[in-house]
């Protein structure tokens, strides 16, 4: 297994920071759970901060888990053309 994350920054590719400023906790919702008060996150989609800019650092083995959910949140990290890093092809 690889434990390389890709990271999806908050940044746009013309170096706007993204909106709303709460995305990455949105996005890393789809896979946390509520416990004793606190929203845990799942270490295969998790917020993150890198170089003071929100993040969301997701796990590859997740295309493995939930297909649907990795490939959503690659296509809508294209679409709203976020930096992505470490994504590689692993076929």
């Amino acid at each position: 297994m690889n434990d390389k994350k890709i990271i999806i920054e908050g940044v746009t590719e013309n170096g706007e920071t993204f909106r709303p400023s709460d995305w990455a906790e949105r996005m890393s919702g789809a896979l946390s759970s509520f416990r004793n008060h606190r929203i845990i996150y799942s270490p295969l989609l998790q917020p993150s901060v890198k170089d003071g800019n929100k993040c969301v650092m997701l796990d590859p083995s997740l295309k493995e888990t939930n297909p649907a959910l990795y490939q959503s949140i690659l296509d809508f990290a294209k679409a709203n053309k976020l930096k992505i890093c470490g994504e590689e092809d692993k076929e």
